[in-house]
């Protein structure tokens, strides 16, 4: 099936499009922002890659405004502030009659599907999931938890918190009622967006989701078309990732407390920059040049900032889905030094995985051109500050050494780019829209969680409604 069909496809779906131009909307959970996270890049590919086929787009959200949002209307996007909890969405999407919605995280599913399918039953719903909040919070807890524990056993504050990060998140419980929300909006959709293979396997092996409900859909990668700066015309080391995200606050911390003071011993010589959107004031506080701690704050062109480091650096103690700031950082050629979290999801094709974190047999390792266990990663997998500091000390002395954590990063990134479906989005769409109601018949978990005796979304947000109506 071509490309092409998903514009032909025009039977058993609302609007009846005579031409097959698909109206599409898109429910946003934020603003996209493609300069201050992956998850605003992922969102304006999304956006493009249905403009591309030829249809309309209609971006809807009801988060605030922002500065540093896409310019939609540029690239032929009309967009709509929509409010929570009011029947005036109803009309709305009547009106606009999409054939495809697209849900931006189960947040935003949870609000709106139920509306978008009693207004246009036909539409095809599909979930992007940017990655799965339940994992990434869970591991969270599971981090928490220890660092309570640590706590209680009157540990002296000189413990590396990050020697203990493997073990920490591991432990993540995974059936909890955060992830019952998510796998059941997950079962609503008629297809639901998956950025990572380890989530898709966690998805299908662990919570048992069909197959023909999910499609793997990575970030889209820009392709590498300029030659980046060699080793004598970088400097420093660099980590980047908005503030808002708590696994990125908790990294800034990490390297405050633990890596960077170690780094710092062995390389006195080196400053550390720390870029993200929406700096807080406790993050700006700990701006310290006297120990070469430069909190930056927003970068307005990050792939600039990352080409000209030495390395990246990002000690992720939890999170999930893909990072963005590491596969620009192999497209750059800059050498990482990450946590298995920072890995997973792209170290995959170095070594098997559980289905929730990248195998504990991969370790830090000084890769050779000869090494048997190509593709290798193009950095260090550490598990300690003093795994930090070690090869950060390795890459940033020794050209030789860089420039093959700089081959072998690049390497990876081409791996990953061409690491797709068999079928691209737009067939996957075109089958589901040949026949929307023979694809939702085969899904029996779909229709039992839309029985009436469950949808206790729906029925919140009316008594919700009601009640500010009768204020």
């Amino acid at each position: 099936m071509s490309e092409g069909m998903l514009q032909g496809m025009s039977q058993g779906m609302s609007g009846g499009m005579s031409q097959g131009v698909m109206q599409v909307v898109v429910i946003g959970y934020v603003w996209p922002e493609p300069n201050s996270s992956a998850a605003g890049q992922n969102m304006l590919a999304l956006i493009n890659q249905f403009l591309s086929y030829g249809h309309n787009v209609t971006f809807m959200t009801a988060a605030a405004d922002s500065t540093h949002k896409a310019d939609l209307d540029n690239i032929g996007v009309s967009s709509e502030a929509v409010a929570l909890n009011c029947s005036s969405f109803n009309e709305r999407i009547e009106k606009l009659s999409p054939n495809v919605v697209i849900f931006d995280r189960y947040m935003t599913e949870e609000q709106f599907s139920w509306r978008v399918k009693d207004a246009c039953p036909s539409a095809i719903r599909i979930l992007n999931t940017e990655d799965l909040h339940s994992l990434r919070q869970a591991r969270h807890d599971a981090v928490k938890a220890h660092d309570n524990a640590l706590r209680a056993s009157k540990e002296t504050a000189a413990t590396p918190v990050v020697s203990h990060i493997a073990s920490a998140a591991k432990e993540a419980d995974c059936n909890t009622p955060l992830a019952q929300r998510e796998i059941a909006a997950i079962l609503r959709c008629d297809l639901t967006l998956v950025i990572s293979r380890t989530e898709y396997a966690l998805l299908t092996d662990y919570y048992h989701v069909p197959a023909k409900q999910l499609y793997y859909h990575p970030l889209n990668l820009a392709t590498v078309t300029d030659k980046a700066p060699d080793f004598e015309k970088r400097t420093d080391i660099v980590t980047i990732g908005n503030f808002r995200h708590a696994p990125n606050w908790d990294a800034v911390l990490q390297l405050k407390q633990t890596v960077w003071p170690a780094i710092r011993k062995v390389l006195p010589q080196a400053n550390l920059h720390i870029y993200g959107a929406y700096p807080p004031k406790k993050a700006t506080q700990l701006h310290n040049p006297k120990t070469g701690f430069y909190v930056d704050g927003w970068a307005e062109n990050a792939h600039d900032v990352i080409a000209n480091a030495k390395l990246l650096i990002a000690p992720l103690r939890f999170g999930a889905g893909i990072k963005g700031k590491i596969l620009e950082a192999m497209r750059c050629g800059t050498p990482t030094l990450t946590t298995w979290v920072g890995a997973e999801g792209i170290a995959e094709k170095m070594s098997p995985i559980t289905p929730f974190a990248v195998s504990s047999s991969l370790k830090s390792t000084e890769a050779t051109e000869n090494s048997a266990t190509q593709p290798a990663w193009g950095g260090a997998i550490c598990d300690t500050a003093e795994d930090f500091a070690k090869h950060a000390a390795r890459l940033y002395n020794s050209e030789e050494s860089w420039s093959l954590a700089s081959k072998l990063g690049l390497a990876l990134y081409h791996d990953f780019e061409n690491d797709n479906e068999s079928e691209t989005l737009a067939e996957r769409v075109a089958i589901i829209a040949s026949d929307v109601n023979a694809h939702r018949k085969a899904l029996f978990l779909q229709g039992l969680l839309w029985h009436q005796t469950l949808n206790a979304s729906k029925y919140m947000s009316q008594w919700i409604e009601a009640k500010n109506q009768n204020l």
